[in-house]
C-alpha cells in the first residue's frame, strides 16, 4: 500500500515521502536531485552498503588466509626439496664453475671485510660501552641522519684534569707547574687523536660499512632470488620427467582387441560397443598426457629463461667485487697515511714535552731518590725512569753513549752511599758493563741503588756486595 501511494505522488513529493515509503536509504540520505547537482553526500547508505563493506572485508581476510596458506605450502615444498637434495634423492641444477668461484670469492670478501671493520672499530674505540656510550650514540646519530657532535677524547680529558689539579696545588710549585706543562701537551695529544679518529672513520670505516650494509645486501638478495629460481627450475624438470614417463606408459598399454578375453555369449553389437569404449578411453588418456607433457615443457622453458636471467644479474653483481677491492685498497692506503701522521705528531709532541720537562726540572730535582725527612714514607721518583712491561725487549745499548759523566770526573771507588736515599731495585735484563766504571747486571737479581748530585738522570750507582758501578735506570725496576 505504501509503495502504491508513493508511486502516485509527484516527483517532488516522492522525495519528501521517501522516508515513509520504506526505501533502503536512511533519513539523512539526500534526494536524487541533489546527486545530479554535484553536491557532497552527507549521509551513508545503510543495509546493502553495509553488507557490501562486510563482504569486502571478508574477501580481504579470505585473500590473506589464502596467501598465507600458499606461502606456507611453498615453504614446505622448499624444505622437502632441500632435504631430498641433501639425501641425493632429487636432481640439483649445478651453477657454472665461474659463477661458483664468484660466489665463493664474494663470501670470503664479506667475511673478512666484516672482521676487519669490527676490529678497526675496537682499535679506534676500545671501550664503546663506557660511561659516555660513544658508539651507541654514534649509532643513533647515523640512523637519524644527523651530524655526530665533537666528543672530548680521553687525552683531552686527562689534560684538563691535570690543569685543574695544578690550580689547587698551586701553579707556582714545581709539581703544579709540571702538571700544567704535561696537561697542555696531553690536550694537544687528545686533539691529534680526535683528528685521527675522524679521518679514519671517513676514509676507512665508512667505505667498509657502505659495502656491508649496501652492496652486500643487494648481492645477498639477488643470490636468494637465484636460489629460488633454481629450485623452480628443478621442480619443472621433475614434473616434465614424470609426465614423459606417464605418457610412455600410456602409449605402451596393450590393445584392447588383443587382451580382452573372448566372450562368446556377448552379442556382436555389445562387443563392438566395448571395443569402441576402450579405444576411446585409451586415446583420451594418451591425449591427456601429451597435453601434460607440452604444458610441462612450456613451464620448463619459462623457468630456464628466468633462471638464466637471474644468474646473469647475480654474476654481474659479484664481478663488481673486483672494483670493491680496488676501492678498499685505496682506503687502506689513506688509513695507513693517517696512522703514520698521527704517530709522527705524537712522537714530536712527546719529544717537545721531554725537553720542556728537562729544562724546567733540571735544577729543581737534583736528587730524585733523596727522601724528604719532613714527609714520612713519601719518596719522589725520577720522571725519566721507564716502567717496563712484561715481554718487552731490552733497551738499546745506545743508552751507554748518553752518559755525560766521564770516568775521570767520578771515581767509583771513592763514591760513598748517602745516609738516606738508597733503594732496592730488581734487575729486569742482563747488562754487560762497557767499562770499569759500570756494573754488570744479571736478570732477576736485587741490588742497592742511589744517585749522586750532578749525575745523568738515566744512570744510578748500583752496589752488589763489594762490587759497585754505574747502572742504567731502564734495566731496573725500583722497589719501595
Amino acid at each position: 500500500m505504501k509503495r502504491a501511494a508513493c508511486s502516485a505522488l509527484n516527483p517532488g513529493d516522492r522525495e519528501d515521502a521517501r522516508y515513509d515509503c520504506g526505501d533502503r536509504f536512511s533519513a539523512s540520505w539526500p534526494a536524487p536531485s541533489l546527486l545530479g547537482a554535484g553536491l557532497p553526500l552527507q549521509g551513508k547508505p545503510s543495509g546493502r552498503c553495509d553488507r557490501s563493506a562486510s563482504r569486502t572485508q571478508a574477501d580481504t581476510m579470505d585473500f590473506n588466509v589464502k596467501k598465507l596458506a600458499s606461502d606456507a605450502g611453498v615453504f614446505f615444498t622448499r624444505a622437502v626439496q632441500f632435504t631430498e637434495e641433501k639425501l641425493g634423492q632429487a636432481e640439483k641444477t649445478e651453477l657454472d664453475a665461474h659463477l661458483e668461484n664468484l660466489i665463493a670469492r664474494g663470501d670470503c670478501t664479506k667475511n673478512w671485510t666484516e672482521k676487519i671493520f669490527r676490529q678497526t672499530e675496537v682499535l679506534l674505540q676500545p671501550n664503546p660501552i663506557d660511561n659516555t656510550g660513544a658508539r651507541i650514540e654514534e649509532f643513533f646519530y647515523e640512523k637519524l641522519d644527523r651530524k655526530i657532535p665533537s666528543r672530548t677524547t680521553n687525552g683531552e680529558l686527562l689534560g684538563q684534569y691535570m690543569l685543574d689539579a695544578a690550580k689547587d696545588f698551586g701553579p707556582g710549585t714545581p709539581y703544579g707547574s709540571t702538571l700544567i706543562t704535561v696537561g697542555e701537551y696531553q690536550k694537544r695529544l687528545g686533539g691529534a687523536e680526535r683528528e685521527f679518529l675522524q679521518t679514519s672513520a671517513i676514509s676507512f670505516l665508512t667505505p667498509l660499512r657502505n659495502f656491508l650494509e649496501g652492496d652486500w645486501r643487494t648481492i645477498s638478495k639477488e643470490r636468494r632470488l637465484l636460489e629460488n629460481r633454481r629450485l623452480d627450475l628443478d621442480v619443472c624438470k621433475a614434473r616434465l620427467k614424470k609426465a614423459k614417463l606417464a605418457e610412455a606408459k600410456a602409449a605402451a598399454a596393450p590393445d584392447f582387441q588383443e587382451t580382452r578375453p573372448r566372450n562368446y555369449v556377448l552379442s556382436a553389437s555389445a562387443s563392438a560397443w566395448a571395443s569402441d569404449f576402450a579405444e576411446s578411453d585409451s586415446s583420451d588418456e594418451r591425449k591427456l598426457w601429451s597435453e601434460e607433457v607440452d604444458k610441462a615443457e612450456h613451464e620448463l622453458r619459462v623457468a630456464q629463461t628466468e633462471f638464466d636471467r637471474q644468474a646473469e644479474v647475480t654474476r654481474l653483481l659479484l664481478e663488481g667485487i673486483s672494483s670493491t677491492h680496488v676501492n678498499h685498497l685505496r682506503c687502506l692506503h689513506e688509513f695507513v697515511e693517517a696512522q703514520a701522521a698521527y704517530y709522527a705528531q705524537c712522537h714530536k709532541l712527546m719529544q717537545e714535552l721531554q725537553k720542556d720537562l728537562s729544562s724546567a726540572n733540571g735544577d729543581s730535582i737534583p736528587n730524585a731518590f733523596v727522601i724528604n725527612p719532613s714527609t714520612s714514607g713519601m719518596s719522589v721518583c725520577s720522571p725519566h725512569s721507564v716502567t717496563s712491561l712484561p715481554g718487552a725487549s731490552s733497551p738499546s745499548r745506545s743508552l751507554v753513549s748518553t752518559n755525560t759523566l766521564e770516568p775521570e770526573t767520578l771515581k767509583i771507588e771513592e763514591v760513598k752511599p748517602p745516609a738516606t736515599g738508597t733503594r732496592k731495585a730488581k734487575v729486569l735484563y742482563d747488562y754487560h758493563a762497557a767499562d770499569t766504571s759500570e756494573l754488570s747486571l744479571f736478570s732477576d737479581e736485587l741490588i742497592t741503588v742511589y744517585t749522586m748530585p750532578g749525575m745523568d738522570p738515566d744512570w744510578l750507582i748500583g752496589e752488589r756486595g763489594n762490587e759497585k758501578g754505574k747502572v742504567p735506570v731502564t734495566y731496573l725496576e725500583l722497589l719501595s
